[in-house]
């Protein structure tokens, strides 16, 4: 798991079957104290996060592929929480 800040929606107007139907987010990822890590990720959105909100990545190819019931789809990164606060121990 990955945690990262929703910049802005990515538009494709050519897509795999894959994507058809699903929003892609551009995610700045994030350290745990929530600046900046360096980096960004373009995610399938599965639980309607929207611009500026801190979210949960999951970027393993096959746990996405299997979340989104599509075994051969070209995914990897999917947005799945939304996240309300980080606490550091």
């Amino acid at each position: 798991m990955k945690l990262a800040r929703v910049a802005q929606t990515i538009v494709s107007t050519i897509a795999a079957p894959a994507y058809q139907g699903r929003r892609l987010l551009l995610c700045e990822l994030l350290d745990p104290s929530g600046a900046p890590a360096g980096g960004y990720l373009i995610a399938i959105d599965t639980v309607g996060a929207g611009a500026g909100e801190t979210v949960l990545l999951l970027d393993e190819g096959n746990s996405a592929r299997q979340i989104i019931g599509m075994p051969g789809a070209p995914v990897r990164t999917l947005v799945v929480g939304i996240v309300d606060a980080v606490e550091q121990a």
